[in-house]
């Protein structure tokens, strides 16, 4: 059994290749598997506030638990922080990987460029589902280097207001209240209202997946982007999976 939180379908991708029992993040239940995982993408190094706050409060009966966490460019300390997060919440983490994949992060990079790298996706997927079969235990190394990135991110952050990344995506003029975006969203913060899309800011997760869905490019962002023509979404998932995986506000 393993859970996904997935905006492009790079963790949704991930999990498909690690267990046939896949499942998006649910609201709070308890759950019992001989293993259970959780897969997802990291921001800023941490895992997204969805995550978090199921690993606060779902209860997972299993004699091995897993995290999978994909990123698409500096991981930083990513592996200890979450494990770190693990421990308040009294899991032991018997084994945690990264995978580097595709970086959706329009800000900074340009989605043509990315596509265009071959990053071994499925050779990492496929040595970490051996570890997996093998129930093997590991944790990735992590360098003062690795701290120091993270240090360095939030610096940049402390710069910026605290609401920053609520307040990323605006929806422009092309918008036609197809509705894409509001099945794409994981967190209910975007919704078509007299036939326009309106995001609203508090629980969104910045995974920018309804600019990266919507057929329009109709959502953009408040701030430059590397390239606003090219849009991303995992070549090996369809955009109605992550309708399915999205669609549903979650409590």
């Amino acid at each position: 059994m393993i859970f996904y939180f997935t905006g492009t379908g790079n963790s949704l991708y991930a999990a498909k290749q690690l267990d046939s029992d896949c499942r998006s993040i649910p609201r709070p239940l308890d759950f019992s598997a001989e293993r259970i995982g959780i897969a997802a993408p990291i921001y800023g190094h941490e895992l997204p506030g969805m995550v978090k706050d199921l690993l606060k409060t779902a209860r997972f009966d299993t004699n091995y638990f897993f995290l999978i966490l994909t990123y698409g460019n500096r991981h930083a300390n990513a592996v200890e922080l979450a494990r770190q997060f693990c421990d308040g919440c009294g899991l032991r983490v018997d084994y945690i990987n990264q995978v580097l994949m595709v970086d959706n992060w329009l800000p900074s990079f340009d989605m043509d460029e990315q596509r265009r790298l071959d990053k071994q996706v499925d050779a990492q997927l496929a040595a970490i589902r051996a570890d997996l079969d093998a129930g093997r235990h590991f944790c990735p190394e992590v360098t003062e280097a690795d701290r120091a990135a993270h240090g360095e991110f939030l610096a940049n952050m402390s710069r910026l207001p605290a609401d920053a990344w609520q307040r990323l995506l605006r929806v422009t003029d092309r918008c036609i209240g197809c509705g894409i975006c509001e099945k794409v969203c994981p967190s209910g913060s975007i919704r078509v209202a007299d036939g326009r899309a309106v995001h609203t800011p508090g629980r969104c997760q910045t995974c920018l997946a309804c600019a990266h869905a919507c057929p329009q490019k109709a959502i953009a962002l408040t701030v430059p982007e590397k390239n606003p023509q090219a849009r991303y979404r995992n070549e090996h998932v369809t955009l109605q999976e992550i309708m399915q995986a999205n669609g549903a506000p979650r409590g």
